[in-house]
């Protein structure tokens, strides 16, 4: 909870990035996942390159670089699980390939989500027409992900005001409080549902002030997908 907070403090900041166009934004990143997903060779270098590149853009529109890269390495784990069976398996340089395309691909990624509220980021996905009912559901999901903290922060601080504490809980005592915690956000989801119904939703959330793609989206766009298309072809 505490991680997607900050985030979102990031995502509410006025840096030069948070100011574009998500659509732009969405673009670039893309173009630049796909070229790390395609490396083969020089991997090392190339996963260097492109994480100064994001690192360079963080720090021009204000990101915390050291924070940016702690975040990023919450993949390490699940990187270096695959990672070991590759590695066990005889291909020690996939193996180290895929745990540095996993960490720039999770910075590159944090940069968008640093720099794009998530309602700018569905509005931009909007934009580039992915399917409606999509967003619709990474709407609702986002939503209610934040419900369900919300809801399990207020039985932690319960627990916690009693003198007790979630590490001492037996299997039985935890699944109690899993169940309560599901029924609780369960209650509370469908509240919201129906206020949102009474308020005449439709199954498409609309905005208010959607952004305008101007020519400096457009600039940016072009450039930074040329550069990371540039770095993709020099390390082939």
């Amino acid at each position: 909870m505490h991680q997607h907070a900050r985030i979102e403090r990031w995502a509410r900041g006025t840096g030069r990035l948070h100011r574009l166009h998500p659509a732009a934004k969405i673009v670039f990143v893309l173009v630049t996942l796909i070229a790390i997903s395609s490396l083969r060779q020089h991997a090392v270098a190339a996963c260097g390159s492109y994480l100064a590149l994001i690192l360079l853009l963080a720090a021009a529109t204000g990101l915390p670089l050291a924070g940016l890269l702690k975040a990023a390495a919450t993949v390490l784990p699940f990187a270096f699980s695959f990672a070991l069976i590759t590695w066990f398996a005889g291909q020690g340089e996939r193996a180290m390939l895929l745990v540095t395309r996993s960490y720039v691909s999770a910075a590159a990624a944090l940069l968008l989500v640093g720099t794009t509220p998530m309602p700018a980021l569905i509005g931009g996905l909007e934009t580039l027409r992915a399917p409606k009912f999509l967003l619709l559901v990474m709407q609702f999901l986002y939503r209610y992900l934040v419900v369900l903290f919300e809801e399990a922060g207020a039985i932690r601080d319960a627990g916690a005001s009693r003198g007790g504490s979630l590490r001492s809980l037996q299997l039985r005592q935890a699944g109690a409080a899993a169940g309560v915690l599901f029924a609780r956000a369960y209650q509370r989801a469908n509240a919201i549902h129906q206020a949102m119904v009474a308020r005449g939703f439709e199954g498409t959330i609309r905005s208010l002030s959607p952004p305008v793609f101007r020519w400096q989206d457009g600039l940016f766009m072009t450039l930074f997908c040329g550069v990371s298309v540039a770095l993709r072809v020099a390390f082939q």
